[in-house]
């Protein structure tokens, strides 16, 4: 076990979702999640030209960054670093302003009905609780896992060790915590 920071993060076995949306469902029932707005989802991504084809199913969620511009664009301070490293929301805080929605890279924020702007947050109210997120703890194929990677005996980190990850957009210098087994 590790005394340092933890850092958690979560890893997404593309070969093993099938896209069944235990994930979705289960989130929306966790964190009652109203009609028509989503915490996660599914990404079908298809790749390649007939009769060549590739396709890799993506649970996809809030990347929650270790350099979250979300937060720096938070005027009011509700969106911010939390323990592990999850990025979140302050509900009472939150202006609905939609600079956090503006600047996060995987559109993974939305403006709640009630006048917050909401997102996953690893059901880190599980998290403290000993459990797994609700998403991890439900998907039939194993294909979610959840841990913190300053943990070198955790299973996302031992995961990311035996098999290359890839994270969304790169490019953006957010250093993401959602990881993509290929």
């Amino acid at each position: 076990m590790s005394n340092s920071i933890q850092r958690f993060a979560m890893v997404v076995d593309t070969r093993l979702c099938v896209a069944c949306k235990a994930c979705v469902l289960a989130c929306k029932a966790e964190n009652a999640v109203p009609d028509g707005y989503a915490r996660d989802w599914l990404i079908e991504e298809v790749r390649g030209q007939f009769p060549h084809l590739a396709a890799e199913n993506r649970s996809e969620r809030c990347n929650h960054c270790s350099r979250p511009p979300c937060v720096a664009s938070c005027p009011t301070g509700a969106s911010h670093l939390a323990q592990g490293g999850a990025v979140l929301v302050t509900h009472g805080k939150c202006t609905g302003c939609k600079a956090c929605i503006a600047s996060c890279p995987y559109d993974a924020r939305y403006p709640h009905p009630a006048g917050y702007v909401d997102k996953c947050t690893f059901c880190l109210h599980r998290v403290e609780a000993g459990k797994l997120p609700a998403c991890v703890e439900v998907c039939p194929t194993s294909c979610l896992h959840f841990g913190d990677l300053s943990n070198q005996d955790s299973d996302v980190s031992r995961l990311l060790r035996s098999r290359q990850g890839k994270v969304l957009h790169p490019e953006t210098g957010c250093r993401p915590n959602v990881y993509f087994l290929a």
